[in-house]
């Protein structure tokens, strides 16, 4: 695995886990709060910033980082995924063709649409400054058939070739140097087909990207990691290039995923398992390198209502820091907004550290193995 990655607004150091930060925001926390928590970058979604506030707006406003306030690297998912994902719930959301993606939002005032082509694609992400973009690519049912799959394989090469043309395009016309243009991340699908998987990544390595992410479902359909597939595809992506999990978030499963060879994740978990009062904890009070284990606190539990202890003596968060576990049930109790953001607060710091754990064993592969035997 790479140590880190390079991009026009600082090196993320790997493994790295980002936030999302859908719509230009992660959820009850500010840059200033995330900054704290040691998180090195966030993802925002292409499809969902186009609708709204509009990409002319942010493009307005100095680009993703200066309408955010945050000065370290951003990744633009391209969007394709919640895209299709509805479109193939139910036709109503729009059409997929090879010249892209139809989009209506049927649950907004005005049934605002979107063209998503390839090309609109990379456009928009240079519009926002992404510092790394993700090719619009065919992300298949859960249950599609070999047919099918198959076609998402041809479907997706297709676009990344127009991705990549669009971004040289792109390079020449803002008179970009090495330093100043974004990274592509070209997307391997295939389903569990190891066919297929092999095909889209030659091809993809044919027309060549800055590094390469797991396409289309991580977990199967009791919520299990799809290890052996992910492994094989990770196999098939260079080595001297990143790796992206895309999706990929739990503790657990970057671990694995690390091992593996991944070094990029992102996920909604900590945040919205934060708004729903599971909070992550070190098993260990002091924190030694070598250990990873952790469990769940459940802030609703009546337990902890006169309890004066921290969430966790092993976090140096804000809300470890200064409140109980007490008056963040009670937070929670009355309903009040700084419940939420402290406990965001709280899982984004427990994650940033629990990465750092895992990038320690990873450079230290004796201690890996003796962490794993015991």
């Amino acid at each position: 695995m790479l140590a880190e990655l390079a991009t026009r607004h600082g090196s993320l150091a790997l493994p790295v886990f980002c936030p999302d930060a859908t719509r230009a925001v992660v959820r009850t926390v500010g840059a200033d709060d995330l900054r704290r928590c040691g998180v090195q970058g966030l993802v925002v979604n292409t499809l969902h910033l186009a609708q709204a506030p509009g990409v002319g707006l942010i493009k307005s406003q100095g680009g993703i980082h200066a309408f955010m306030g945050w000065d370290r690297p951003v990744i633009t998912d391209s969007g394709g995924f919640q895209a299709m994902s509805m479109i193939r719930q139910n036709p109503r959301y729009g059409t997929v063709s090879d010249a892209g993606i139809s989009y209506v939002n049927v649950d907004a005032p005005g049934r605002k649409k979107l063209k998503l082509t390839p090309e609109k694609c990379v456009q928009i992400q240079f519009d926002l400054g992404s510092d790394l973009m993700v090719c619009l690519d065919d992300c298949p049912r859960a249950d599609a058939d070999r047919d099918q799959v198959e076609e998402s394989v041809r479907r997706t090469v297709l676009w990344a070739g127009r991705c990549k043309r669009e971004s040289e395009r792109q390079v020449d016309n803002r008179r970009l140097d090495a330093a100043q243009r974004p990274l592509l991340f070209g997307v391997i699908h295939g389903g569990s087909d190891e066919r297929l998987r092999q095909r889209c990544a030659e091809e993809l390595e044919e027309i060549g990207f800055d590094g390469y992410g797991f396409g289309g479902w991580p977990l199967d359909a009791a919520g299990k990691l799809v290890e052996e597939t992910l492994a094989f595809t990770a196999s098939l992506m260079p080595d001297h290039l990143p790796k992206y999990a895309l999706g990929v978030g739990s503790p657990e499963s970057i671990v694995r995923c690390c091992r593996m060879g991944y070094g990029i994740f992102d996920c909604v978990l900590p945040t919205r398992d934060a708004r729903h009062q599971r909070l992550y904890c070190f098993d260990d009070a002091d924190a030694p390198a070598g250990a990873i284990g952790y469990s769940f606190l459940y802030m609703q539990d009546d337990l902890h209502k006169r309890d004066a202890r921290p969430i966790s003596q092993a976090c140096d968060c804000e809300c470890c820091k200064h409140y109980s576990r007490s008056y963040l049930h009670h937070l929670f109790q009355i309903q009040d907004g700084l419940a939420q953001r402290l406990a965001t607060i709280h899982n984004l710091r427990f994650y940033t550290m629990f990465v750092d754990r895992v990038r320690s064993l990873a450079r230290k592969p004796s201690e890996a193995a003796r962490a794993a035997a015991g």
